[in-house]
């Protein structure tokens, strides 16, 4: 049984060659409006997006407002690092204070607070000094021992002194090679204070215009802040889409070339890919879609898709011309044979890019929509709008004297090519069977292999090489990315200053804190900590609420009576009245101690434990969850350690979650579409079977090579199934058409592969290069996504070629015999 699909295909036979001229225009149309949508596409970069909806990101946030951090809400920071000489000389000294002084003069600045190592020491020279001019004054007027003394006072006497000085801070010599200033700005729009990296913020233009003051001043002051980060992140996408999308047109345009032979095909080809972007591109505009980082990818796989798509097209109407002489009707039956295969191989790379949508990332889902919207869009043009277009300029040629190349098809029947692709059905004429159970055990392997596969998740990934590759100082403008230096930046910080901000993890209470034994299950909760927590004896090393009262009664003789009174069973604990407790803590000066750890509601408190630097972080991140367990009431374990494992696990998760999807939601389709155009559903598990065999492979290639799963990569093995299904889809769909016309499978099957093989190595060679031309681009991480992809590719081209002969002569001993796919015959122009 077969369903009568032909009246659909012959609608839009009609139009492609009875109106060439009117399709060719309504696309030209419709791409006028997509191109509307262009300036309406924005960047979001860094990693803050992939925390959105995360559940330790959330508390995370609550956390950072509800309780005291470093600035006020609506305050901002900007970190000025001074490097390259002692800093702590005269010289130095001045610098330092001069870029203050001039920033907090300058209004556009709105700055309300500085602090650094050089104020300091101005004032411990002229206790007096209480501006930035006058602490510069102090420092002009003192000499060299004079400076030298204050420092080491300070040394000895203010922790926060040595803080913002480097770790080879010598207070003897008076001397360090780099040292920290902070400029706080109002910022009334207020700042993001989450875990990410990248998001644009209302301080962009305030550390720009700071950038060009430290640079007046002289000597080697870098400011660094969210602002510069987020102009950065922002410069590295545009750069990298200028590298990546010019170099993936001039590759695929040279493959072109060798495919088409012919200046107008090779015309026709780029206008479709040109197409093809504009409308992607204007779609996101139009959805509030922002372009980030994992979005780079976008454009190099539907140029890679669109011109496989095109040689297909090109190819297989160049086959029917060399026995039809009227080009309209071997456009037809061009059209009539590649829709139903272009149909089938978009339907299921839409359901392998689509299953991205069940991710629990934002940016993951993004990409899932964008790129099959943006392979529905190539399917529209390449499949309808080529066709169109090059029978109207074939009728021109009639016309006018265009000039005519090579319009003969590749890889045709009798040549070397053909012969060389034929390995396939030469182990299928021979050995299928045997073939195919050692393909599938193969695989088996590699997918057990491809368990092993690491996931991480980290700010790394997102940031722009430290060095840009040598290559890149060759490119002209406007392709020479600029310089970058968050990754320079924050390595420097790390090698030459002390941090415990990757030390820490912090449990999130939610309960009524006056509970008689809310303080009581805070400690008991460190109690006997796990082997990653920092202990201090038997407990774990914490800060909390708890630490704080018992900190103030050895400072408040009445406060240490009245916890006291209420610690019933004298363990230093209050547990009860502890209302009482609390009113008057925060009436004392612990007051804003106080509240950095117990909201004023009495409703929420933070609980933070140190952890060792040398654990992992999903050993921390397993422990933290247990101690928030040990808690009588809500808590939650958060933290940026906490946060980047918890997206790991998602990334995990959605990889899995994705490939299953798309194996499955691709095998029925696959079965009912053979159901509906051959009658014969097992035909589709024959398809299937060299993706599977990808899959398994281009996971266990994953592991072997030290590719992990991230943000990036994730997305690969689904990919995988949507971007390989379509050389066997195009190879079992030409077998069929053969199948009705040679006397045997295996004739079938060497005409098939004779007919569609070169365009399959076409296809793949665009596809390859069109996407491994992601590895240009300074996302390191996004290089790794175009070479896995493009092996992705290599697997897929060559499963189709090796494993699906076997896979369909089994197939036919099975299923084939006496079927109505093999009994239909033939359909002649006169039907079509």
């Amino acid at each position: 049984m077969t369903v009568d699909y032909q009246r659909f295909i012959d609608v839009a036979d009609d139009w492609i060659t009875g109106r060439p001229g009117t399709v060719v225009l309504a696309f030209f149309v419709v791409t006028a409006v997509f191109a509307a949508g262009l300036p309406a596409v924005s960047t979001d970069s860094g990693t803050e997006s992939f925390a959105e909806d995360v559940p330790e990101e959330e508390a995370l946030q609550d956390v950072n407002e509800k309780f005291s951090a470093p600035f006020e809400p609506d305050e901002g920071s900007t970190q000025l690092i001074q490097r390259g000489e002692n800093v702590l000389s005269k010289r130095g000294l001045l610098r330092m204070l001069t870029v203050q002084e001039r920033l907090a003069d300058d209004p556009d600045m709105r700055v309300v607070a500085t602090e650094s190592a050089a104020r300091q020491v101005a004032r411990q020279l002229d206790p007096g000094a209480e501006t930035l001019e006058s602490e510069r004054d102090a420092v002009e007027r003192a000499t060299t021992g004079e400076i030298r003394t204050a420092v080491r006072t300070l040394a000895r006497e203010n922790p926060r002194f040595t803080a913002l000085l480097s770790d080879d801070f010598n207070p003897t010599a008076a001397s360090a090679s780099a040292t920290i200033g902070i400029v706080t700005h109002e910022v009334p729009a207020g700042l993001d204070t989450g875990t990410g990296q990248g998001s644009a913020s209302p301080l962009e233009s305030i550390q720009i215009e700071a950038r060009y003051v430290a640079d007046a001043a002289g000597g080697d002051i870098v400011v660094f802040g969210s602002g510069i980060t987020a102009v950065e992140f922002g410069t590295v996408i545009s750069d990298s889409l200028l590298i990546v999308v010019p170099a993936a047109v001039v590759l695929i345009a040279l493959f072109l070339i060798v495919a088409y032979r012919d200046l107008v095909d090779l015309l026709l080809g780029l206008t479709g890919l040109s197409m093809t972007i504009v409308w992607t591109f204007g779609f996101m505009g139009f959805a509030g879609i922002a372009f980030s980082q994992i979005l780079i990818a976008v454009p190099p796989l539907l140029l890679a898709v669109g011109i496989d798509f095109g040689i297909h097209a090109i190819n297989r109407y160049r086959e029917e011309r060399l026995t039809e002489d009227d080009p309209v009707r071997a456009m037809r039956t061009t059209t009539d044979q590649l829709l139903v295969a272009f149909f089938i191989v978009t339907t299921t790379t839409v359901i392998g890019f689509s299953s991205n949508l069940v991710s629990d990332l934002p940016p993951i889902r993004e990409f899932g929509v964008v790129a099959a919207i943006g392979i529905a869009f190539t399917f529209l043009v390449f499949g309808v709008f080529l066709p169109s277009l090059k029978l109207y300029t074939d009728g021109l040629r009639e016309r006018y004297p265009i000039p005519t190349f090579s319009q003969t098809p590749i890889g045709s029947e009798g040549s070397t090519l053909g012969s060389g692709l034929s390995l396939g059905v030469f182990v299928a004429r021979r050995l299928p069977v045997a073939f195919l159970l050692i393909s599938v055990v193969a695989a088996g392997g590699a997918g057990y292999y491809a368990a092993g596969i690491d996931t991480t998740f980290s700010q790394e990934q997102f940031l722009p090489p430290e060095e840009t590759a040598d290559f890149y100082d060759a490119l002209p403008e406007p392709f020479e990315p600029s310089e970058y230096t968050i990754t320079a930046t924050i390595n420097f910080l790390e090698d030459n200053f002390e941090s415990s901000e990757d030390d820490e993890v912090v449990v999130y209470v939610e309960a009524p804190m006056e509970r008689n034994t809310a303080l009581e299950s805070i400690y008991r909760a460190g109690e006997n900590p796990p082997d990653t927590f920092v202990r201090d004896g038997r407990h774990a090393r914490e800060t909390s609420i708890v630490t704080v009262i018992l900190a103030y009664q050895e400072r408040d003789p009445r406060f240490d009576a009245l916890v006291a009174r209420n610690d019933r069973n004298a363990n230093g604990i209050p547990d009860r009245n502890l209302g009482e407790v609390y009113d008057y803590l925060f009436a004392s000066p612990a007051r804003d101690r106080a509240l950095d750890y117990l909201t004023e509601d009495r409703r929420s408190a933070r609980v933070v434990y140190s952890v060792k630097g040398d654990e992992s972080d999903a050993a921390i991140t397993a422990d933290a969850r247990t101690v928030a367990d040990r808690y009588r009431m809500g808590a939650t374990a958060t933290g940026g350690i906490v946060v980047f494992e918890a997206i790991s696990a998602i990334i995990f998760d959605s990889a899995i979650l994705s490939l299953g999807l798309a194996l499955a939601g691709t095998a029925v389709f696959l079965l009912f579409v053979y159901w509906v155009l051959e009658g014969q559903a097992s035909l589709g598990l024959a398809n299937l079977v060299p993706i599977v065999v990808t899959v398994a492979f281009v996971g266990g290639s994953m592991r072997y090579l030290g590719f992990s799963l991230n943000a990036f990569t994730a997305t690969v093995l689904a990919m995988t199934i949507g971007l390989g299904i379509d050389y066997s889809v195009h190879l079992t769909h030409r077998y069929i058409d053969e199948r009705r016309l040679q006397p045997t499978t295996l004739d079938a099957l060497t005409r098939s592969v004779y007919g569609t093989g070169g365009a399959l190595l076409g296809s793949v060679l665009t596809t390859v290069f069109g996407i491994g031309v992601l590895v240009l681009s300074v996302f390191p991480a996004i290089g790794d996504f175009g070479l896995l992809t493009a092996l992705s590719v290599i697997y897929a081209f060559l499963s189709s070629l090796l494993v699906l002969p076997s896979a369909l002569v089994v197939w036919e001993r099975i299923f084939g015999e006496g079927s109505e796919s093999v009994a239909v015959p033939a359909r002649t122009n006169e039907d079509i």
